[in-house]
């Protein structure tokens, strides 16, 4: 198996964990400037609270919704296990975690499946 596969199955990880981690350091900011509860509302509300913000969270609304049918499509598909995890963990921590995640276990998918066309 080529190794620019494995690769590229690494670089999806790396997206995954800063994806994690930024986002999880913007709502640590966002607790200790706004209240040690997380309110949804109020993040919501700031989230939409100029042009520019609103443009951002439709963006990332309508984007990772698409993304998301694809992940459960693809998924199926390629017969993947362990989508419960994606899905929490784009809910629970963010997007931008979720989305390399999933890309990350697609690509050791497809590497498992060309190795396993390579054995028979």
């Amino acid at each position: 198996m080529s190794s620019s596969k494995y690769l590229l199955s690494w670089i999806y990880l790396v997206f995954a964990i800063a994806g994690a981690i930024l986002p999880t350091l913007a709502n640590i900011d966002f607790v200790l400037e706004y209240g040690p509860a997380f309110d949804i509302f109020e993040f919501i509300r700031l989230a939409n609270i100029n042009p520019a913000s609103q443009s951002l969270s439709r963006d990332l609304f309508i984007g990772a919704g698409a993304v998301m049918v694809w992940i459960v499509s693809e998924s199926n598909r390629l017969k993947m296990r362990n989508l419960w995890l994606v899905i929490l963990s784009t809910f629970l921590v963010a997007f931008a975690f979720g989305g390399p995640l999933f890309l990350f276990l697609r690509e050791r998918r497809l590497i498992e499946i060309a190795e396993e066309g390579s054995l028979l």
